[in-house]
This record gives structure tokens, C-alpha cells and sequence, in this order.
């Protein structure tokens, strides 16, 4: 297997002088093709921040992240977008969906991106959903669907464009047990069958139960990296 995601000496400070905070210290990390892994450590220990530095949402202070073999540090902010739209899929603790499009609408708006034609924005929005359990919902807003209902668009929408690696920070942080497992057998069930590519990061032992490689993370180092 190779890496979907490297990174070589990330660091990452917010602001400067005696003001300064030292979010990522050295960071060396690889993400391999087919990855189900889980970023976890206490609140400001730099997950959200290392995510971000992957998905391209920001950039290190110092350090290269290379996703797909493409170094991110050289690209121009056209090329960043291009990048997260075709390669990486993002599912975020509050969900991020539009209030005023259905569950398709909030689906196919990836696709329109892409340039997809409109019947076949449908087809596959309607297939990524059903994916995810929510035949016959595709109509429904956000605010007609549960926090579970919702996480599950988000899902659906992260994966509708075939992405590389999907990137998940705190996705279960919103809901209860119940939910959270059915949400966490369905992204174990497609890195499973469909191979896709999955880092979250998350405080939630329900989440790291599942997790074929847990890696720590403690004041902007990582701490441990295991796979069982």
C-alpha cells in the first residue's frame, strides 16, 4: 500500500511573539491507501489543526503535506479548491449542510462543482444516499431530518465524488449512542467493501472501538500510532 496522506515536519504557530501558540510541533505522518484511523487526544491537543493542514483548509507554518502525491505548499488557492473537490471529502461535527436544499440538493452541490450533468447528479446523489440509508428522503430539508438523518447527508455528500481519503473531525460529537453506532458501522462497512480512505478525529471511545489504527496526539505531537 502508499500513502494517500504524508506529512514531514508539520508545525503550525498561531501568532507571534510571547503571544505565540505552538498548535502542530514536528509533525510526521502517513495516511495509507484503505486507512480506517483515528486521530484522538484532549481538546487543544491539535487535531482539528493537523485535519486542516491535510484537507487543505489551511496551510503549516512550516513542514510539506503531499495528498495523493500532489505537495500542497507549491499550489495557488485555484489549485487547493480543484484539489479538495475531487480528492478529499469532508464530514464535520455540525454537520455543514445548506438549510434551504433537500438532502439531494445538499448532495448533488459537489457534483454541480464538478460539472456533472444534471441526470446524473441525480442518479448518483440518489444512489449515495441510499448508500447511507436514506431512501425515500431525498426530499427532505435539514431541518426535517434527525441529527443522525443529517450526519448521514453529510456522509453521503463526503463520498458522492469518489474522494481519495475522507476527513471526519468529531462527526459523532452531536449524537447519541444509538446514532453514533449506526454511523460508525456504515463508515467501517464502505472502508470495508469500498475501500474508501477514512481519518477521524474524535475524542469517542464508541468511535476508536473501530479503529484499525488509533494515532495520539498531545500538545501538537504525536504520542503514540498503533494499528491492531
Amino acid at each position: 500500500m502508499k500513502p494517500i496522506v504524508s506529512c514531514k515536519g508539520i508545525t503550525k504557530v498561531f501568532g507571534k511573539g510571547e503571544l505565540a501558540v505552538h498548535a502542530l510541533r514536528g509533525i510526521d505522518l502517513d495516511i495509507m491507501e484503505g486507512d480506517f484511523a483515528t486521530l484522538a487526544g484532549p481538546s487543544g491537543s491539535g487535531k482539528t489543526t493537523l485535519l486542516n493542514m491535510i484537507g487543505a483548509l489551511d496551510h503549516p507554518t512550516d513542514g510539506e503535506v503531499v495528498v495523493d502525491g500532489e505537495a500542497l505548499g507549491g499550489m495557488k488557492k485555484a489549485e487547493l479548491s480543484d484539489l479538495r473537490l475531487h480528492k478529499i471529502g469532508f464530514i464535520f461535527q455540525a454537520y455543514n449542510l445548506v438549510p434551504v436544499l433537500s438532502a439531494r440538493e445538499n448532495v448533488e452541490f459537489v457534483l454541480r462543482l464538478l460539472g456533472v450533468s444534471p441526470s446524473k447528479r441525480r442518479s448518483r446523489s440518489d444512489a449515495a444516499l441510499a448508500e447511507v440509508g436514506l431512501q425515500g428522503m431525498e426530499n427532505r430539508r435539514p431541518s426535517a431530518l434527525s441529527g443522525g438523518q443529517q450526519q448521514r447527508v453529510a456522509i453521503a455528500r463526503a463520498l458522492v465524488a469518489r474522494p481519495r481519503i475522507v476527513l471526519a473531525d468529531e462527526p459523532t460529537a452531536n449524537l447519541d449512542s444509538g446514532t453514533t453506532k449506526e454511523l460508525v458501522d456504515l463508515m467501517y462497512r464502505l472502508n470495508q467493501e469500498a475501500g474508501v480512505t477514512f481519518l477521524i478525529g474524535t475524542h469517542d471511545p464508541r468511535v476508536m472501538e473501530y479503529s484499525k489504527r488509533h494515532i495520539e496526539m498531545i500538545d501538537g505531537q504525536i504520542e503514540s500510532d498503533t494499528s491492531s
